[in-house]
């Protein structure tokens, strides 16, 4: 593996995001993760699996640089939809996935934890979805994800500042389950996760099928769009221009173009 170290014990699979510095979510990282989840699906000897991030961040987006090597919108919007697939794929996932988030969990970050059943953040972690910041939108179901736990008026002051809450925040608004001193967030981690490990697998992969009923064809729409406006937006003006600007590490000029 390129990306991730995966590690298991008393019955749960660690799987730690090692792209440093900022652990960026590139297609190939995506890849790499849907592989990993297709050996852990069938091991009997995982039943809980945690996601966490080497370094100092959980993840700090997508991989900007990646962008500038997409020349189409239609291949922005398979890009997005690949990881729509694959966030949707994990919450529907037959075994726990429990996201361990310090750091930061911003853009593509945050969506791959929204992707996960639930999220355990230590106190100060920054937790955010910044793309209007670069002219773009999310593009791995941000935009559906997000309002369903923090409800759509703080959605949007998120997204329309790009402006991130802090792991307290997130527990406020619903985001996260806990939040707990960044030295203490793994050990607090698996105490939970050994908990849901020593429950039936059968029972749990009922609630989990259970729990995911509630998303309609509504939910299903809205991704969609969402990848196509992914697409549109990146080939914009600014799209071009907001990610020139990050690579440059200068300040935007959005032109509305």
């Amino acid at each position: 593996m390129d990306f991730f170290k995966t590690q298991i014990k008393d019955l749960i699979a660690t799987i730690t995001i090692n792209r440093p510095p900022a652990n960026a979510l590139s297609s190939s990282v995506l890849k790499e993760l849907s592989c990993i989840l297709d050996d852990l699906e069938n091991d009997d000897d995982v039943r809980v699996i945690v996601i966490n991030g080497e370094g100092r961040f959980f993840s700090a987006g997508a991989d900007i640089k990646e962008f500038t090597t997409i020349s189409s919108g239609d291949e922005f919007s398979k890009l997005s939809t690949f990881g729509q697939d694959l966030f949707n794929r994990m919450e529907c996932f037959p075994k726990p996935i429990i996201a361990s988030i310090h750091g930061a969990a911003l853009g593509g970050g945050l969506e791959l934890a929204m992707g996960c059943h639930f999220r355990l953040v230590s106190k100060h972690a920054k937790l955010g979805l910044p793309e209007l910041q670069l002219g773009l939108i999310p593009g791995f179901a941000g935009t559906a994800r997000l309002p369903r736990y923090v409800g759509t008026a703080k959605a949007a002051e998120m997204l329309w500042t790009s402006e991130p809450i802090t792991g307290e925040e997130a527990v406020q608004f619903g985001l996260a389950n806990h939040a707990y001193p960044e030295e203490s967030l793994l050990e607090e981690t698996y105490k939970l996760a050994k908990k849901i490990a020593q429950k039936s697998p059968i029972s749990i992969q009922a609630t989990i099928e259970l729990l995911n009923y509630p998303k309609t064809a509504e939910f299903k729409d809205v991704v969609k769009r969402e990848a196509e406006l992914f697409g549109k937006v990146f080939t914009s003006e600014d799209g071009k221009e907001g990610i020139s600007a990050f690579i440059e590490k200068r300040n935007p000029s959005f032109k509305g173009i």
